[in-house]
């Protein structure tokens, strides 16, 4: 069996506290998508409830606001995303996008050595 290495990043912004990470950015694209908080929970099997403290969250260790909400009723509610989340959302995604590109370069290049190791493996 072909024991490939690999590395996951995960990436996690910080102001006084955790504000942004991997579960507030689907959770953004879902409302993006959806436009709903709650259809956006929904469709990653979450809690409203935990949605809604996760995007309160984001926008107070941020101090922006990243939902414009309209109340439901006879032509429903729905969420869109601010100005501001659509900036923070596309730059986190792109500095994600770079951050693994430059980890599976500098893990080829510090593991090189691997491939080299398995040769040897009794298991194989």
């Amino acid at each position: 069996m072909e024991k490939e290495l690999r590395a996951v990043l995960s990436i996690r912004l910080f102001t006084e506290q955790k504000c942004f990470g991997p579960g507030i950015a689907e959770l953004l694209h879902r409302v993006d998508e959806h436009h709903s908080l709650r259809a956006a929970a929904q469709s990653m099997e979450m809690a409203y409830s935990k949605a809604w403290a996760i995007t309160k969250g984001a926008e107070k260790g941020l101090g922006v606001e990243l939902l414009v909400s309209t109340a439901g009723g006879k032509g429903g509610g729905g969420a869109t995303l601010t100005e501001e989340a659509r900036q923070i959302l596309a730059a986190y995604d792109r500095y994600c996008e770079k951050l693994r590109a430059y980890g599976d370069k500098l893990l080829k290049e510090e593991f090189a050595f691997y491939k080299q190791m398995k040769k040897n493996d009794p298991s194989d």
